[in-house]
């Protein structure tokens, strides 16, 4: 019975970190191909890129530390 938590924990947390870098990807997709938010481009698509990775990371860790 261990060895199916150990392995749905480690799936879960891959999840957490996948779902948070695709809804990034997504985010950065739409400002390089929308006209209107082009204003956003540089600076702006480096810390929507950052501040999702930690967000997911730090779900991530939240979760496993709560375990």
């Amino acid at each position: 019975m261990k060895v199916i938590k150990a392995i749905y924990n480690f799936l879960v947390g891959d999840m957490i970190i996948l779902i948070g870098v695709v809804i990034a990807i997504i985010l950065l997709t739409l400002i390089n191909t929308v006209s209107a938010l082009s204003p956003l481009r540089g600076t702006v698509e480096a810390i929507i890129l950052i501040a999702a990775v930690l967000i997911s990371l730090t779900a991530t860790l939240v979760r496993e530390v709560r375990g």
